[in-house]
């Protein structure tokens, strides 16, 4: 992995450790330490500043294909092609617990405070005094299964399950009501979480996988499997497309401030500066 300057597009640190392709990277809220997860199924935490890999976790039995953060980071979570998502104590470098364990790889997962009158169950075990931040929180996961699944991130119990067109390779948070997930055949499903019988609505493009969903300003972000990338604001009312990629996927998408960044399959980062929308 490679840290760059963002001004310039100069490389300031090189990553070295996972043994195989690195799957997911992304900085804690401090941007002074990184998490990454690899095909190797091992998650790891860098330091930013002088590059040396400071916790290894191991536990998953497959490639771990996205992670998440919860609030300031003394707990993370991460799921894997093993099928299982699990919480992580980053103090004492130890796995508190497998979230859910869904019999299908977990393509993607997000983290977020739960709408007030949504039900997450109740533990059915103390959690451990080193469970930071867990409490009234919900994890979504984009299943390989066409299934994305919501669980109560304390309590591990279902909160709810939806079917969709095809597999579910994305999911995120919208605000604590609204959530988000790209299908493997173009679908964007909006769905509300206090009934997620029937989604709100259903946004397709095109036939391509949907492949990275970030909120941003009053919508949100998604990148698909056919180059294209595009800013949907406020009920699809207004739709900007960012160019550039040729028909590569663009895999991730991320934002700082009015510059977005997107990563494609033609080894090219490329950096959007956007005026006001």
């Amino acid at each position: 992995m490679k840290i760059w300057q963002a001004a310039n597009g100069e490389i300031r640190r090189l990553l070295e450790g996972h043994v195989y392709d690195v799957n997911c990277c992304r900085f804690f809220p401090s941007g002074l330490v990184v998490l990454s997860g690899g095909m190797d199924a091992q998650l790891k935490i860098w330091s930013a500043e002088d590059a040396s890999c400071v916790v290894t976790f191991k536990g998953h039995k497959g490639g771990i294909l996205d992670t998440a953060i919860v609030d300031r980071g003394r707990n993370v979570l991460s799921c894997s092609r093993d099928g299982t998502a699990r919480l992580w104590d980053c103090g004492k470098s130890a796995c508190l617990g497998v979230i859910v364990d869904c019999g299908s790889p977990v393509n993607g997962i997000a983290v977020g405070t739960a709408e007030s009158s949504l039900n997450l169950g109740t533990p059915e075990t103390a959690p451990s005094e080193r469970e930071i931040g867990t409490e009234g929180k919900v994890l979504l996961l984009a299943r390989e299964d066409k299934k994305l699944q919501g669980v109560g991130l304390q309590s591990r119990q279902p909160v709810f399950l939806f079917v969709g067109s095809d597999a579910f390779n994305c999911c995120t948070f919208l605000s604590s009501t609204y959530i988000l997930a790209g299908t493997q055949d173009g679908n964007i499903y909006q769905l509300d979480v206090r009934n997620t019988n029937a989604p709100i609505q259903v946004i397709h493009r095109s036939g391509a996988p949907v492949l990275s969903l970030l909120p941003y300003r009053d919508g949100f972000i998604a990148s698909q499997g056919d180059g294209t990338c595009f800013i949907i604001q406020q009920d699809l009312d207004y739709v900007l497309d960012l160019t550039e990629a040729d028909c590569d996927p663009v895999y991730k998408v991320a934002s700082w401030e009015k510059q977005i960044y997107t990563c494609c399959r033609d080894g090219i980062v490329r950096r959007y500066q956007l005026s006001d929308l």
